[in-house]
C-alpha cells in the first residue's frame, strides 16, 4: 500500500465533503474517523482510493492511500480532480463578504464543491433523481447500482453504460422505475455505449456548449445538465433556479413566506457570479442540518 500526503490552496471544509457524501447510501465513509473510499475506475479496472481528512478547516490536510501501486498516477490525478484542492475558496470567500450572502457564507465557510466519483455515475444518478423527493431518489440510485453496479471490499461502483445499455426496461421497471425514466437512463446510456455521447470530451467545452448539447437528449432538461455541470463536472458558476431546495433555502434566509420568484433570484444573483455554485452549494449546505 502507498500513502501521499497533501494540502489545499486554502481553507476546505472536508467534514462537509464527507456529510454531503453520507446522503447516499452507496458512499463508503465513516464520518467520525474522518474517510471516505472513492471508487475510481480507470481503463486497466477498479480501484478504491482512501481520503483520510487532517488538519481542521482553517489548515486541512489529507492522506491519499491505495493498494493499487501500478495506477498510482492516475489515481492521485483522479482524486485531486475529484476534490479540486487547488481551488482558492478563501478567494470565493472574500468575493461573497459585503454581499447579501455574507452572513451565509459567514456561517459556512470553505465550503467545497462535493463532486460525483465519475462523469457517467453522476449523470445517471441527476437522471435517476430528477423530479422525485431525495429520500425515494437515493431508494432508486441505490438499487439501481446494486442491481447493475459490483462491489469491491465494501465499496459500490456504478455499472459501466454498456451494462445499461444492454438492461430491458422491464429490468428498471421492476426496481420502481417508471417507464420514462427507466427509457431515459438506458437509451442515455446507449448513445454514450454507441460513442455517439462523449462525456468526457464534451465536459471540456463550455458552460453554453454543454447545455445546448445535454438538453436535445430525451429526458435531460436544464436542471439535469446543471446539476452535472456542477457535481460531474465541477463548474464553478451554476445557479439552478428550478431546484426546490435552492427556492427553499432562499425563502428561510431571507425569512419570506413563500418560495421566491425566478425573478427575485435573478435580482439577488447579479453579484454572485462568477461563483454561483459556491452560492448554490452553500445554501443547499443551510438547510441540510
Amino acid at each position: 500500500m502507498w500513502k501521499e500526503r497533501f494540502k489545499a490552496t486554502s481553507f476546505y471544509d472536508f467534514d462537509y465533503t464527507l456529510l454531503r457524501w453520507q446522503l447516499d447510501p452507496l458512499t463508503h465513509l465513516n464520518k467520525e474517523e474522518r474517510w471516505v473510499d472513492i471508487p475510481v475506475k480507470l481503463e486497466g479496472g477498479f480501484h478504491i482510493a482512501r481520503v483520510q481528512g487532517l488538519g481542521t478547516t482553517v489548515e486541512p490536510g489529507f492522506e491519499v492511500s491505495s493498494e493499487s501501486e501500478e495506477e498510482k498516477e492516475a489515481i492521485l490525478d483522479h482524486i485531486k480532480d475529484l476534490f479540486q484542492w487547488d481551488k482558492d475558496i478563501e478567494k470565493v470567500h472574500r468575493h461573497f463578504l459585503g454581499t447579501n450572502l455574507e452572513q451565509l457564507f459567514s456561517a459556512h465557510p470553505g465550503t467545497p464543491i462535493v463532486k460525483d466519483f465519475h462523469l457517467y455515475d453522476c449523470l445517471m444518478k441527476v437522471i435517476i433523481h430528477q423530479q422525485l423527493n431525495m429520500k425515494f431518489a437515493y431508494t432508486l440510485s441505490t438499487r439501481f447500482v446494486e442491481k447493475l453496479g459490483s462491489k469491491k471490499d465494501g465499496v459500490w461502483f456504478y455499472p459501466s453504460p454498456e451494462t445499461v445499455a444492454e438492461t430491458s426496461y422491464d429490468t428498471l421497471r421492476e426496481l420502481q422505475f417508471s417507464q420514462r425514466k427507466a427509457e431515459y437512463v438506458i437509451d442515455t446510456s446507449r448513445l454514450i455505449a454507441d460513442g455517439e455521447l462523449d462525456l468526457q470530451e464534451l465536459s471540456e467545452e463550455s458552460n453554453e456548449d454543454i447545455m445546448k448539447a445535454l438538453v436535445k437528449i430525451r429526458g435531460i432538461g436544464p436542471w439535469t445538465a446543471e446539476n452535472w455541470l456542477m457535481f460531474g463536472v465541477g463548474r464553478e458558476n451554476l445557479f439552478p433556479k428550478a431546484d426546490i431546495g435552492i427556492q427553499n433555502a432562499l425563502k428561510f434566509y431571507f425569512g419570506m413566506d413563500k418560495k421566491p420568484t425566478i425573478q427575485q433570484m435573478k435580482s439577488w444573483s447579479e453579484n454572485w457570479e462568477p461563483y454561483l455554485s459556491y452560492a448554490s452549494l452553500t445554501l443547499w449546505r443551510s438547510i441540510e442540518g
